[in-house]
């Protein structure tokens, strides 16, 4: 265990005015939410905005509204995805169906995803993994000609662009995350966005009906994002860390999902979330320059891109094993991947599409097995940077 200066592997900013404004909130919850949709939509120039109580929550409501549009009940999803993802497919009543990845891009294997996407699929979740876009056009097309819906899971891209269009509102519907590690935070929250009329009309159908969250709910989740203030900082970090109770930085595959509204005191804290976003972002672009530079790296999306990770697929198993282990030891946040493809989670297996699964995804796999991340928030400082990118240079000579 490190004691210590500790660098967390994702992080957000959110300080103490934010918590002020979070108070504000508190006590104008109307307003707050009615401000943050309209600023939404404005943004991003979409006519339909709901903001829930996560991300999986936008994906596990926004599913449901598809599979009442639809009778096909199969999803196509990356067999290399965060966990939450399965876990809302089930969550809505459906069939997750996998769908072996590129290595390069953690997108579909093109040809792959031809073959899965047919005459049973609802809908298609293409998500952009760790900031970077996916081939959304290819996507479209392949969904256009099945007549299937496509799901853009931007969770970990909001704010990104790719050729100028802004991630999250290339597909049918879109969903963004307001987790603590994603690009901007308020403890937790999630963002459907939508231009389809019909598509808005079933998610408000069943968002009429979820539940806001009650005074007290609020000012536990206020507590809780003031705790995150305090210890998301390297200097306090190492404590909640060294708490095996929190499971902080485990995959833990979610067994239940609860759907609610986002409430007005976390709309309150992301009244300054346009210009938190774009400092992020820019903050994360920088990081990834910098390792690029240093390291014999070709990332995927360019070396000038927000990632909201930096991903490094390694030489082998052991070779990743031995860097995480001297990361945490030095407290550098240097962190693994998803420990699995998706098949290999029990409740996935057993409730998968008929005929969607293969003896095995051996990219997927493969990613799971050698994949690291290097931190590229705003609280990482040039120090941290040089010891990360020396890490990886004495393990790689190694």
């Amino acid at each position: 265990m490190k004691i210590g200066r500790t660098v967390p592997p994702a992080a957000a900013p959110l300080g103490v005015n934010d918590l002020w404004h979070g108070l504000a909130g508190l006590t104008s919850s109307g307003r707050a939410i009615r401000g943050l949709e309209e600023e939404i939509r404005r943004e991003f120039a979409v006519p339909h905005v709901f903001l829930v109580s996560s991300g999986t929550a936008a994906l596990a409501l926004t599913l449901e509204a598809l599979k009442s549009l639809s009778p096909r009940r199969d999803v196509v999803i990356p067999a290399f995805t965060c966990f939450s993802v399965p876990a809302a497919v089930l969550h809505a009543g459906l069939r997750p169906a996998p769908c072996d990845i590129d290595a390069r891009t953690f997108d579909f294997d093109d040809e792959r995803l031809g073959a899965a996407v047919n005459g049973d699929t609802l809908c298609v979740v293409a998500h952009h993994l760790f900031g970077i876009a996916s081939a959304m056009d290819r996507i479209r097309g392949r969904c256009s000609r099945a007549g299937a819906f496509v799901v853009e899971d931007a969770a970990q891209a909001m704010g990104v662009e790719a050729n100028g269009r802004k991630l999250g509102t290339l597909g049918d519907v879109g969903i963004f995350s307001l987790g603590r590690g994603k690009n901007i935070t308020c403890g937790s929250g999630g963002i459907i966005v939508t231009r389809s009329d019909r598509i808005a009309a079933a998610i408000g159908e069943r968002y009429r009906q979820l539940p806001s969250p009650s005074r007290v709910d609020a000012v536990k989740d206020f507590v809780c994002a003031l705790l995150l203030t305090i210890f998301i900082r390297p200097r306090l970090y190492w404590i909640p860390a060294a708490l095996p109770f929190l499971k902080l930085g485990q995959t833990i595959f979610p067994k239940r999902i609860r759907v609610g509204r986002l409430s007005g005191m976390k709309a309150g804290m992301l009244r300054n979330w346009h210009r938190h976003l774009a400092q992020a972002n820019q903050m994360r672009a920088a990081a990834a320059t910098y390792f690029s530079q240093r390291l014999p790296l070709a990332p995927a999306a360019g070396p000038s891109y927000p990632y909201l990770r930096l991903p490094i697929v390694v030489s082998s198993a052991a070779a990743r094993e031995r860097l995480y282990a001297m990361s945490q030891a030095r407290g550098l946040g240097v962190s693994v991947g998803y420990p699995t493809s998706i098949d290999k989670i029990p409740e996935v297996r057993a409730r998968c599409a008929d005929g969607a699964l293969p003896t095995s995804f051996p990219t997927a796999q493969r990613v799971a097995d050698n994949l690291l991340t290097l931190p590229t928030h705003h609280w990482l400082s040039d120090a941290d940077k040089r010891a990360i990118a020396d890490l990886c240079r004495e393990v790689t000579a190694a």
